[in-house]
């Protein structure tokens, strides 16, 4: 919409649950009956008249005059109000303070509220007092509210249309509101278009009547293409989340006001490339793979952004990820604690022979004897693997009194009294315990197999929690059968069911002190919750700032703050001479650059530029056409503290 098109408009906008989050009315309730035992009773019934009103099931001026009737409040109780208020103005037009200040003049506020309350609080977003239309309350030499002006035409049924007809407004007029008297106003023709404005409440009734349902004042600016805090709506942002994690995950990407979709199971790549369609982030757990056929369908054109709510990533293409600039984040501590209890608490259960005993014990058996009973102070434990879980077990066996060895690829530092080992075979002839922490990647198929089982001590308790292609199944339950292997307990399988509706298949059921757990590791309720809470941390940093700290393809970046500027992001293969080539089109265009980043690895390149929000949108087509562009967007996120 052109600057002459808005001087032309009249935006008409609802107070309660659409400029603020709540019901007035029914607030000024709960604050006026705050410690009587009936005030649960009161306000319940104030609301529910409320909300009947709102869906035109009830008649309007019936329906305040038995509100205001139940209403025992004073101005006193205004006042707070008010105060409370001033806290409860909805989100999206607390971020867009700086557009209805500009244009305030072409904003009216029509409620059936009641200015006493309205006034002050839109006051402070520069809302004259004159553009407000409300109710008024009476009140008693004592300042007891008494009733209202029953004259004014918002008291009465079809007030809105009646007022509007009043001002015999001029242009276009634009109505958003979240109720049936908000639609009426398009129904009587006096507005041009009704926007149902859904993010406090959405009412059926209300919707279905609608122009537009926008879930915040975000959507209805960008609709109307109008200046808006940001760049893109977030509402129209997809957000697909799989295999049922942590509700927390739910509750930060909800609270940010994206699309969100929860599925509790995984899905295999056809079923992944048709749910992918028009989602830019994905979540997902070990079971589903994303793989390149997923990733180069047309249905993933939108993809931004990955989260492995866990530590390994060997189930996504993490390369064909980098080369469709697709950020890949996971969750490398927020559950190791878990799996390092389970591992000990499982060795435990393993050489004490729990498991037998208390199977016997169901069935009545009282098998008091400590035959095939030990305890695992002063045995040694290899460790294949010496990352944060490996480190972890390594320091809490060493305090149950074992003697720790470990064997890692990779050079590093032991420690307390832990033994390196310089080959795989040294580890495992020399250790009672193996326990395996190793990563995903293909490289580490079957690591452990008939040759490794050989080189193993008799008697051997063996662990395997990292995953499960790296264990050859038959070779185990050949070295358990054979008494190679006295115990052993797996997490973690080459294949695991989807669901938990598919039966679990593997040649280790039915064998003799053998502990099988559901791939549990991470399963506890604090991991999840962190993982819940970290991993979409990650995604929400890269969407809102550019930040891709933490990454597992990208180079990595901690971007500053994104303040009053539009940052520019550049996602390109990794060859000379780009970015000459984007300040280039900066420098033809008389560019005012606030800010420059770059960080490079080596396939892709990632070019951050803050610039002042006035420039010739020429410019982003330019810097869109330069070769070896992956992805390009635009990011703006103004803020104005209230």
């Amino acid at each position: 919409m052109s600057n002459k098109e808005l001087e032309q408009l009249t935006i008409v906008i609802d107070f309660d649950s659409t400029f603020t989050k709540v019901e007035g009315l029914d607030e000024l309730a709960r604050i006026a009956l705050e410690g009587n035992p009936k005030q649960a009773e009161i306000v319940g019934k104030i609301r529910e008249i409320t909300d009947k009103g709102m869906t035109g099931e009830y008649s309007f001026a019936d329906s305040l005059r038995e509100r205001v009737a139940l209403l025992p409040a004073n101005q006193l109780h205004v006042d707070q109000l008010i105060a409370f208020l001033k806290g409860k103005i909805s989100e999206s037009f607390k971020r867009n303070k700086a557009f209805i200040r500009e244009h305030a003049d072409r904003i009216l506020i029509v409620s059936s509220g009641f200015k006493d309350f309205i006034v002050p609080v839109v006051a402070d977003m520069g809302i004259a007092a004159e553009n407000v239309h409300a109710n008024t309350f009476t009140y008693d030499g004592e300042g007891n509210i008494t009733g209202y002006d029953h004259t004014n035409l918002l008291s009465q049924d079809k007030g809105k249309v009646r007022l509007l007809q009043s001002l015999a407004l001029e242009g276009e007029v634009f109505v958003i509101g979240d109720g049936y008297t908000d639609y009426e106003l398009r129904e009587a023709g006096l507005a041009n278009k009704f926007f149902a404005f859904t993010e406090n409440v959405s009412r059926k009734a209300v919707t279905e009547k609608a122009d537009f349902v926008v879930p915040s004042l975000d959507e209805f600016l960008y609709i109307n293409g109008l200046s808006r805090a940001q760049s893109y709506p977030k509402s129209r942002i997809k957000v697909l989340l799989l295999e049922n994690v942590h509700p927390a995950a739910v509750a930060l990407f909800t609270k940010e006001g994206f699309q969100v979709e929860l599925l509790k199971g995984a899905l295999d790549e056809d079923e992944l490339i048709e749910k992918i369609k028009d989602v830019s982030i994905i979540g997902l757990r070990s079971k589903t793979n994303l793989t390149k056929k997923v990733l180069e369908h047309p249905n993933a054109a939108r993809l931004m952004c990955v989260g492995a709510f866990c530590i390994g990533t060997n189930q996504i293409d993490l390369a064909e990820c980098e080369n469709r600039g697709i950020a890949v984040f996971n969750a490398p501590y927020s559950n190791t604690r878990s799996v390092v209890e389970l591992s000990i608490g499982l060795m435990v259960m393993l050489t004490r022979n729990i498991f037998e005993k208390s199977t016997k014990m169901h069935a009545g058996v009282w098998d008091k004897s400590a035959t095939n009973s030990f305890e695992i102070r002063g045995k040694k434990i290899g460790l294949v693997g010496y990352g944060n879980i490996g480190t972890q077990i390594s320091v809490i066996a060493e305090a149950l009194g074992m003697e720790v060895y470990f064997y890692d690829i990779v050079d590093k530092l032991a420690l307390g009294n832990a033994k390196k080992c310089n080959s795989m075979k040294e580890l495992l002839s020399t250790v009672d315990f193996v326990s395996l922490h190793v990563d995903g990647r293909k490289s580490n198929t079957n690591i452990i197999g008939k040759e490794e089982f050989s080189w193993m001590k008799d008697n051997v308790i063996f662990l395997n929690l990292s995953r499960g292609h790296v264990v050859e199944i038959p070779a185990l339950v050949d070295a358990i059968k054979s008494g190679k292997v006295w115990g052993t307990a797996v997490d973690v399988f080459p294949y695991e069911p989807k669901t938990n509706d598919e039966e679990f298949i593997n040649e280790l059921r039915g064998l003799p002190n053998v502990i099988l757990t559901p791939h549990i590791g991470g399963s506890t309720e604090e991991a999840q919750a962190n993982i819940g809470e970290f991993v979409p941390s990650k995604l929400l940093q890269f969407m809102n700032n550019g930040s891709t700290y933490g990454s597992v393809n990208f180079p990595e970046l901690q971007l500053p703050p994104l303040e009053n500027a539009h940052r520019l992001l550049h996602i390109h293969h990794n060859v000379p001479g780009i970015m000459a080539q984007i300040n280039q089109v900066f420098a033809q265009h008389r560019i005012n650059i606030l800010g420059q980043f770059l960080m490079t690895n080596p396939q892709i390149g990632y070019a951050i530029t803050d610039v002042s929000a006035e420039y010739d949108k020429e410019v982003l087509k330019k810097l869109k056409q330069i070769e070896h562009t992956i992805k390009f967007r635009i990011l703006y996120f103004f803020t104005d503290v209230l």
